[in-house]
């Protein structure tokens, strides 16, 4: 009878972010976490890719401008690892070749400045609490 009424707590899906910018790191950690996300940052791609991330209930957000490696080289280092998180890459002015390869590593552009909920309604539909 005891194990008909037990309830699985799983932790809240995380986000791992990466930008180079600390308030908008800190802006989105504190958005995302009032909606129910777990948040982990990084302020660069050798740092991001120095940690142990999550296998599954995570995507990445990664912004395109980094000093060091670019979003971009990030995400192609995290797929050659074998790293199938999903992933929004957030930028300004995206060329189409930057579209391009971010569609060949399987990860939505959200354009910058971040306006609205748009970045929040991707996160979401990836990551629905």
């Amino acid at each position: 009878m005891l194990a008909e009424t037990m309830t699985v707590i799983r932790p809240a899906p995380m986000v791992v972010l990466l930008d180079d910018d600390a308030a908008l790191r800190r802006a989105l950690t504190f958005s995302l976490e009032i909606e129910g996300y777990r948040v982990k940052s990084s302020a660069t791609g050798e740092d991001l890719m120095r940690q142990v991330l999550p296998e599954d209930r995570a995507c990445l957000v990664l912004d395109y401008r980094l000093s060091g490696m670019s979003g971009l080289d990030v995400l192609q280092v995290l797929r050659d690892r074998a790293v199938a998180l999903p992933a929004i890459l957030i930028t300004s002015n995206p060329t189409p070749e930057v579209r391009a390869r971010a569609a060949r590593l399987q990860a939505q552009v959200v354009e910058k400045p971040l306006l609205g909920d748009l970045l929040l309604g991707h996160i979401h539909q990836m990551l629905p609490l």
